[in-house]
Formats: C-alpha cells, sequence, structure tokens
C-alpha cells in the first residue's frame, strides 16, 4: 500500500476547531428582515435597513416581527445599567427622573429602539435599565451635565454592556 507524498511545512486542515466570535449579539439580527416588517409589540417599522418611527396606515401588508428592543424587554435582558445614587439623588429623585425620561424621549424619537426597561428603588439609590448601551452613557452624561456628581462607566465588550453609576452627595 502506497502513502502520500506530505510536503514539508505542510500541515493538514483540522475542521474540529471552533472559532471564537470577538462579539456576540443575541439580539442582533441575523438575516436581513423583509421590508417592511412591522414590531407589534411597539409598533416599529423596519425600513431601509432599520427600524424607524413610521405611519402605519400604509404598511398593512407589512410582514411582523419583533424588534429587538422588545425582545430585550420581553427577555429581561438589559444592555444598560445607570444606577443613580447619593443623598442629593435621593433628595432631587423627581426631577431626576423627569430628565431620565426626556433623555429617553429624545433619543428614542430618532432610535426607536434606545428604551428605559425599568426604573427600580434599590438599597442606596435607584437602578435604571435600558434596552441599549448608548441610551444608558446618555442618561449617565446627561445626569453629570445637569447635576455633576462623579460619573463612572465600566464597559463589557464581550456582553455588549454598559454600567454607568453616577453619584453625588
Amino acid at each position: 500500500m502506497k502513502t502520500a507524498h506530505v510536503p514539508s511545512g505542510f500541515h493538514p486542515v483540522q475542521h474540529e476547531r471552533i472559532i471564537e466570535e470577538l462579539v456576540h449579539d443575541a439580539y442582533k439580527l441575523r438575516g436581513k428582515l423583509h421590508e417592511p416588517t412591522i414590531c407589534p409589540s411597539c409598533g416599529a417599522v423596519f425600513r431601509q435597513g432599520r427600524w424607524q418611527w413610521l405611519d402605519v396606515v400604509s404598511l398593512e401588508a407589512a410582514h411582523e416581527h419583533l424588534c429587538p428592543a422588545c425582545l430585550r424587554m420581553q427577555d429581561h435582558f438589559p444592555a444598560g445599567y445607570v444606577f443613580i445614587a447619593g443623598a442629593f439623588a435621593a433628595s432631587h429623585r423627581n426631577e431626576i427622573l423627569q430628565l431620565i425620561h426626556n433623555e429617553e424621549a429624545r433619543q428614542k424619537a430618532e432610535h426607536p429602539l434606545k428604551r428605559v426597561m425599568a426604573i427600580k428603588s434599590e438599597e442606596g439609590g435607584v437602578l435604571v435599565t435600558t434596552t441599549d448601551i448608548h441610551l444608558a452613557r446618555g442618561i449617565g452624561e446627561a445626569l453629570h451635565r445637569a447635576y455633576q456628581g462623579k460619573l463612572e462607566f465600566h464597559y463589557n465588550p464581550e456582553q455588549l454592556l454598559l454600567r454607568v453609576r453616577w453619584d453625588r452627595e
């Protein structure tokens, strides 16, 4: 029986090796949706390659698919966390909550996937969860612009997760 000659420096391909993704986002669409596609939960429309707010009147024949923000809300899986702490935050709670809602409304008007998921009182402060890391950053920066204080960001690129902490005594 003859054996095949293998040139020196040649290494056969091994197919059992797993290639790791640098960033894995379970909520990012794997393929392109049919256009137009409407989210049955919030009414956002996927058109021209992105989610946007459009009039639903002309979309009677649209396909349906949950948008990434509604999927995150359904799964209770935030992309951003904003923790607000300190004596100033406790004494100005209503003003701070209004600022958070205003920042969300401003960003959500142009980008439907940027939403506040929940605002919960916790020991030592308030925790705001968001569907998007950029909204979490925007809320932190809005708090810092309006009231100064100490602002910290902790980004985890492997999980596409941003933790923001704003504190003022």
